[in-house]
């Protein structure tokens, strides 16, 4: 049985989010309190002075930086089997952890954890939307525990778009094959990560209440890689590992479209 001493919450930090506080806060004020950590490549004033408001240890990044770098750096900063990857624009409700161990440890071979979540623009939270609503059927399926194991629901859960929300997952490391993301995409190295561990034996356990909140803001990396078209060409790329050519590129169009609610 895991419990809150086996499990990690490592922020990657990056530059001087104004963000950054709130995100650290929700992580504290879990109702089950377990790791936090900080993990960066851009070391500087702000960061180093949240890391000592709230006596969080701080992990300075080696190596050239790069998403999947920095990502699986996180990970490796870890001493823990669960380990969530906390995006420093996001936050998360207070039984995050608590919903989390518990989905986890009924299942028999857990692989990740992960919840739906709401959006945050401008301060307003978003809970409904068109892509929300699309992600919500592709994944109701996961919620039946005799399901969250199957290969084929869990890739179909992954195969008309990255229904998975990056932030509100937890890696079961143990289950795992490291390093978790590989370098090369820029916007979708998440996506390919679940592509990946969904080939693999064992759980995605989905928990349908919305324990996350997603940031959307113009200064976010993913809003400059749909604006300079990335997004759309790794989108493809990504759908032809479950489509063929034709299918994957009629899909990608529709897709596309959704990549509006991601833009303010």
């Amino acid at each position: 049985m895991y419990s809150k001493y086996n499990h990690t919450f490592v922020v990657c930090a990056y530059g001087k989010s104004p963000y950054l506080i709130d995100c650290v806060e929700s992580l504290l004020n879990q109702s089950i309190q377990s790791n936090v950590i900080i993990s960066t490549s851009t070391p500087n004033d702000l960061i180093a002075s949240v890391a000592d408001r709230y006596g969080l240890p701080l992990f300075i990044n080696e190596g050239a930086a790069g998403i999947a770098h920095d990502w699986n750096c996180a990970v490796n900063h870890c001493s823990t089997e669960l380990i969530t990857i906390a995006h420093q624009d996001d936050v998360y409700s207070c039984s995050y952890v608590e919903s989390m161990l518990e989905r986890v440890n009924q299942s028999r071979k857990p692989l990740i954890f992960f919840t739906d979540y709401e959006e945050l623009r401008d301060g307003s939270v978003c809970s409904s939307s068109l892509l929300l609503n699309i992600k919500r059927i592709l994944l109701f399926p996961l919620k039946s525990k005799q399901l969250s194991s199957k290969k084929f629901v869990k890739r179909l859960s992954l195969s008309f778009g990255s229904s998975i929300c990056c932030p509100s997952v937890t890696l079961v490391l143990p289950n795992l094959k490291t390093p978790i993301f590989k370098e090369g995409f820029k916007s979708n190295l998440d996506w390919e990560a679940w592509e990946h561990i969904s080939q693999l034996d064992g759980d995605f356990c989905y928990c349908s209440e919305k324990l996350t909140r997603h940031r959307i803001h113009s200064e976010s990396e993913t809003s400059a890689l749909i604006k300079d078209n990335t997004r759309t060409t790794e989108d493809y790329l990504m759908l032809r590992k479950f489509w063929p050519d034709k299918i994957a590129r009629l899909i990608n169009v529709l897709y596309s479209k959704g990549q509006n609610s991601n833009t303010l």
